[in-house]
């Protein structure tokens, strides 16, 4: 077996389990009241009021009123409570009956009570299309971007690499993709693992004493900001000369998961660590622009070999350290796996903590302001500095378009309850349990091996291309805002006006798509000046903008392009119109679009005034 089968099997064994028991806070929260359940063509939208103190909420279904009814489980392979509702139920069958119970979560392992069941059953009749109405005379503030602060990327060493993966040099291809998302997304740090790993010999020990070298983080530092991003410097992982017990590793790179073998050499290492930062970037770039994360998912086995309160002594060793360089530097954590062990380090910590970070997958982020109230530190930063559609390394979902909509999903969730969602990572040249074994082998990145885009690499393209000012918008019809979802803005300087829809679902069991779950889409702006607009509208589904889509049709089972291959797919790497761009008339202020949108797929339109 290679060593690359032994650290993927290893992974994937020791994931789900937690690295000990570090107890929890014990928050009764009430049922939620007023539940409904909306049937509609292959889909029931459940909602219900918000219960004061919920993180989220935990739906539950269950095929009779006496139960056992059981959490709903959407496939997405980690959090399955979601921040609220409304909430698109597309995993029964049309037209058989099935009762519904929602749970308020004050934290993702403390879930209340059961709310009264309501039924209800799917049809498999036509529903009334989602009518979308856009009024351009509102103004709901700046939009927010809680995708621009932060993106993900493997271990940073990585991006000096002149290996090749699939005939491409890894490190060249890597801080292109880091340098896209700053230009293109507006992307302004990245976080990445192991930055104290022994590939960059920080820390080793001669005759028994400590001797740092940082020129290996120089390098790779030196490169982040030429790209014009900064880091957010996740103090990970153990150097082997400091472990405890340097034979507990994670990942083909091995990265040494074990607590210190002596505390005060642990502070001293991060505390030169940090003041080596500071002198060589400077005290105001790195305290206004940089920020400390401590470790990376200790909750889970696979990442931490000791105790919770060992992590915890790491945490607060570490916090100490970085402030005692200066008290204005940013740290936090617990960066935490599936949004754990919130409440037990905002109750252990004895230290400051600047932002809170945390991770979850296959769901959108819980709203974790109540737990920072709860702990007397309302208005602390909320980071979740890991999300994606999956925890899941090679799964096929990465690649397909309904990763993409599920992108949208969440940052429309998260706008005004957290200040970064950082998308979990920018490129498929990611080393983690073996590199890419193929062009589109189920990735973690926004962008492929070769740098092509993928869907989901639109779906924040098409977020960063909408104006400034938010724009109230209003649903009604089979699906609305559970099923088929929307933002718009506009720009009151140029007058564009433009709206974002999509339609998707959680459920991955639909991850190919569904013609049933397809609708019938009627968009209306209202409230803008009379006159002629050129209308654009661009598409992501099956058909357009998916380079994916394009491989599976001329790929014929290969792990990599030829070079006839490779020039048709990037002949195809664009942002599809579904139609040329065509004038339009404002009429009593209004313009009306209808359009058919695929289950799963987006359409941006766009309004521009004519000259």
């Amino acid at each position: 077996m290679s060593s690359e089968i032994d650290a993927r099997t290893d992974f994937e064994t020791r994931l789900g389990r937690a690295s000990g028991d570090a107890g929890g806070a014990e928050v009764a929260l009430p049922a939620p009241g007023g539940l409904t359940a909306r049937p509609g063509r292959a889909q029931v939208t459940l909602s219900w009021e918000p219960v004061d103190g919920a993180a989220g909420y935990l739906v539950h279904v269950a095929e009779s009123a006496d139960g056992p009814f059981e959490p709903l489980d959407h496939q997405g392979r980690d959090v399955l409570s979601v921040p609220h509702g409304p909430y698109a139920d597309t995993t029964g069958t049309p037209g058989a009956q099935r009762w519904y119970a929602v749970a308020a979560v004050a934290s993702v392992d403390n879930v209340g009570e059961l709310s009264a069941p309501v039924v209800a059953a799917s049809t498999g009749a036509d529903g009334d299309p989602v009518a979308v109405v856009v009024d351009t005379e509102s103004d709901e503030g700046e939009l927010d971007r809680p995708w621009a602060p932060m993106i993900g990327s493997e271990h940073l060493s990585h991006a000096l690499s002149t290996d090749r993966t699939g005939g491409h040099e890894i490190g060249a291809e890597l801080r292109a993709a880091l340098k896209a998302a700053h230009d293109e997304l507006g992307v302004r740090t990245v976080r990445a693992h192991g930055i104290l790993c022994d590939d960059l010999g920080v820390y080793r020990e001669v005759d028994g004493a400590p001797v740092y070298d940082f020129s290996g983080v120089d390098r790779v530092y030196d490169m982040v900001l030429s790209l014009g991003l900064r880091p957010i410097v996740e103090i990970s992982f153990m150097p082997r000369d400091l472990a405890a017990d340097p034979s507990a590793t994670v990942f083909e790179y091995g990265a040494i998961i074990s607590p210190p073998k002596d505390w005060g050499r642990w502070y001293d290492l991060v505390r030169a660590f940090v003041a080596h930062l500071v002198d060589r970037y400077g005290l105001e770039e790195v305290r206004d622009r940089w920020a400390f994360e401590v470790w990376n998912e200790a909750n889970l086995e696979v990442f931490w070999s000791g105790t919770p309160e060992e992590f915890f002594r790491l945490h607060d060793v570490a916090a100490r350290a970085v402030k005692d360089v200066d008290e204005g530097l940013r740290v936090g954590g617990p960066a935490s796996a599936a949004a754990g062990w919130i409440d037990q380090l905002l109750a252990a910590t004895e230290e400051p903590l600047d932002f809170l970070s945390t991770h979850t997958y296959g769901s959108p982020p819980l709203d974790l302001r109540p737990v920072l109230a709860r702990h007397g530190r309302a208005g602390t930063p909320i980071w979740w500095t890991e999300w994606g559609v999956t925890p899941t390394h090679f799964h096929e979902v990465s690649d397909s378009v309904f990763a993409a909509v599920f992108l949208l999903r969440g940052m429309r969730s998260s706008m005004g309850r957290l200040e970064a969602l950082a998308y979990w990572v920018v490129s498929d040249h990611f080393e983690e349990l073996g590199r890419p074994p193929g062009l589109f082998h189920g990735g973690f990145g926004l962008r492929t091996v070769g740098e092509l885009r993928k869907p989901r690499w639109w779906a924040l393209a098409m977020l960063a291309a909408l104006p400034s000012r938010r724009l109230s918008v209003r649903a009604d019809g089979d699906g609305a805002d559970s099923l088929v979802e929307s933002l718009a803005a506009s720009d009151p300087s140029g007058g564009r006006v433009a709206a974002l829809v999509w339609n998707g679902t959680l459920d991955q069991s639909k991850a190919a798509g569904s013609d049933e779950l397809g609708r019938r889409v009627e968009l209306r702006f209202t409230g803008l000046p009379d006159g002629a607009y050129e209308l654009r509208h661009h598409r992501v589904d099956d058909d357009h903008s998916c380079v994916p889509a394009v491989w599976r049709r001329i790929g014929d089972g290969a792990a990599w392009p030829t070079d006839a291959q490779w020039a048709e797919l990037r002949a195809a790497d664009r942002l599809d119109q579904l139609h040329p761009p065509r004038t339009v008339t404002a009429t009593g202020g209004v313009v009306e679009v209808a359009f058919d949108l695929p289950n799963p797929s987006m359409s941006l339109i766009e309004l521009v005034p004519s000259e």
